[in-house]
């Protein structure tokens, strides 16, 4: 059922990211109870707001210089660096919080400085998949992938929650921090071939491996935006996350509207987790079987902006925990086709430049409208911004799919077949 785990630095950096991803989610959800706590009551949804603005700003400004890196270095030693520098990060958050942090600056200084590691991570991670694996494994590996984010997006804000209630958000600040060892330790295992190819990573201490230049960073830029369905795929993810993205405002929803309190909060920063496991668990064999990928990328997509609408209009804890939870599924249906599509598409040698671009567009699209959900919450209500924002991703989704024809016909291939460049 999981032939990528049969493969020792698969399944040793996979279990190492559950845990490191859990203490993540962990600390994005104590971020934005502890903003809603230090923030001005008049001011609260833009205090939120701007968590998502400090968080995107060093994504778009590191995007390209981050894919360039992920493609000329050594994958495995670059993630040992950006963990690092994460997990010391997140500590001194800890050290801050325990000393009686009252202002609200050091919190969005240091999201600011751990998203700048996060952009250069994130391409040296997901480039670093397809070489941990045969291609006729790929999709198992990302489908994998999917479903470890995903538990830990469940494990990280309901423990998150458990621990804020009884412990206060410091403890869930250090929790992240030793989260990052085990992948450190993960990818200090990792025993990598002495050569490339046949889906093999870079050497250990390979050091350059191409060329760290403008010219590689807009050749990068050249192949995403010369081919649609990869251009379109990146639309979709910014559009929807875009006008979807209401987590900045659940703290409102769970104080204000819904009255749970921090423990309902946790499960509702949750639930859309806890679809997508549900949505993971299924897709485990449907990825290999669903024949019309392009119609079920855009139709769940759909599905995501009309369950928003509906959790924005809800004012039963149910109901929105529901709806929650389907935008959760729908997302990841979407993901998995979404990553699916850009590594089959992308040949090895761009994988990195390919994840930088993407970068801002899938990382810049929630953090940028959770600032737009908070600016439309401060001036309209929280249920205007996301009934409008659901409404929007609708809208977006139909005009994308008009657009990109390849995107609606594109049907199921064979792995082996199309990803020629992975073991050239």
């Amino acid at each position: 059922m999981f032939p990528a785990l049969q493969h020792r630095n698969f399944r040793l950096l996979w279990l190492g990211l559950l845990v490191s991803f859990t203490g993540t989610f962990m600390q994005t959800a104590a971020i934005l109870w502890h903003v809603s706590l230090l923030a001005a009551d008049d001011h609260r949804a833009l205090a939120l707001g701007l968590v998502g603005l400090v968080r995107v700003v060093p994504v778009i400004a590191f995007s390209l210089i981050s894919g360039v890196a992920a493609d000329a270095l050594d994958r495995r030693w670059l993630m040992l660096v950006t963990q690092s520098t994460m997990a010391a990060l997140a500590l001194v958050l800890a050290v801050l919080t325990f000393r009686g942090l009252s202002s609200l600056w050091p919190i969005y200084l240091l999201a600011a400085c751990s998203s700048a590691a996060g952009a250069f991570d994130l391409p040296a991670r997901q480039s670093l998949t397809p070489n941990l694996v045969p291609p006729e494994h790929l999709p198992s590996a990302i489908t994998l992938n999917t479903i470890m984010v995903q538990v830990a997006s469940v494990a990280g804000p309901a423990l998150g929650g458990v621990v804020i209630a009884t412990d206060g958000v410091g403890w869930v600040y250090a929790f992240n921090a030793a989260s990052f060892l085990f992948v450190i330790v993960a990818l200090l295992m990792m025993r990598m071939p002495k050569t490339v190819g046949s889906g093999a990573g870079p050497t250990v201490g390979a050091g350059i491996r191409g060329n760290f230049t403008v010219a590689a960073a807009l050749e990068g830029l050249r192949f995403v935006f010369r081919t649609p369905l990869i251009r379109s795929t990146m639309l979709l993810d910014f559009f929807a996350t875009f006008f979807s993205s209401a987590t900045a405002l659940l703290p409102i929803f769970a104080q204000d509207i819904l009255h749970v309190g921090a423990r309902g909060y946790g499960w509702l920063y949750a639930a859309p987790a806890v679809g997508a496991v549900v949505a993971s668990a299924l897709m485990i064999r449907g990825v290999d079987w669903i024949e019309r990928r392009g119609l079920v990328l855009l139709t769940s997509i759909g599905i995501y902006g009309a369950a928003t609408t509906v959790f924005g209009l809800s004012r039963a804890f149910w109901l929105t925990f529901g709806c929650l939870a389907a935008t959760g599924a729908a997302d990841t249906v979407s993901m998995v086709f979404r990553n699916l599509i850009r590594q089959i598409e992308t040949p090895d040698r761009l994988r990195g430049r390919m994840v930088g671009v993407n970068m801002v567009f899938f990382m810049g699209g929630p953090q940028l409208g959770e600032l737009e959900a908070g600016l439309v919450a401060n001036a309209l209500g929280p249920t205007v911004a996301v009934v409008t924002g659901g409404i929007g991703c609708l809208i977006a989704t139909a005009w994308v799919a008009a657009r990109t024809p390849a995107l609606r016909a594109y049907r199921r291939t064979v792995v082996a077949d199309v990803v020629d460049d992975v073991v050239a």
